[in-house]
């Protein structure tokens, strides 16, 4: 029996040539150094003509929190952990080597000499370009965050289960 997908190919004389390849990414860390090859790749795979999307969860998520905004979430529990882990896309510190933040300055000088765009460039390149930005639902109840605590141009929030139908249908499926 004929799978339905290609007998329709086959009567519309269309090919797998002419989907687009598609890659799907997920960003469950905070860490500049998980953060920026996540964001490179995004940018790359766009570029490159493929259709991406990356979903931020549990710390990940906090990548995309508005860089002024300091205190989030609800109750003491969450707004305490705003203050220990701070969002935003200027503020990730290295996972290691960060030698209460020295480490991190040297690496983001380094990127700079070596004109490596920013995380911060690289996320707003990424949505130039048509990389989409999917919050993570339990992720933002779990932290008490909204969607006003947030960058502008994210795609509405996903939960897992919505992100792996995403992700099957994905040529690449990354998770960094």
């Amino acid at each position: 029996m004929e799978n339905t997908d290609t007998a329709a190919m086959a009567a519309t004389g269309a090919s797998d040539e002419d989907e687009p390849k598609r890659m799907a990414i997920i960003c469950w860390s905070n860490d500049l150094d998980r953060v920026w090859p996540v964001m490179i790749l995004a940018t790359t795979g766009a570029a490159s003509g493929l259709e991406v999307d990356v979903f931020f969860t549990f710390w990940g998520l906090r990548v995309l929190q508005k860089n002024d905004k300091r205190v989030t979430g609800k109750n003491w529990m969450q707004k305490a952990e705003s203050l220990f882990d701070r969002g935003g896309s200027e503020h990730l510190k290295l996972s290691k080597v960060h030698f209460a933040g020295a480490g991190t300055s040297m690496i983001k000088l380094l990127a700079k000499q070596h004109k490596v765009a920013s995380v911060t460039e690289l996320m707003e390149m990424a949505m130039d370009v048509g990389v989409r930005l999917h919050p993570c639902q339990m992720s933002m109840d779990l932290y008490g965050l909204s969607r006003s605590d947030f960058i502008d141009g994210l795609q509405p929030t996903l939960g897992a289960a919505s992100f792996i139908d995403m992700a099957a249908k994905a040529d690449i499926q990354l998770f960094i």
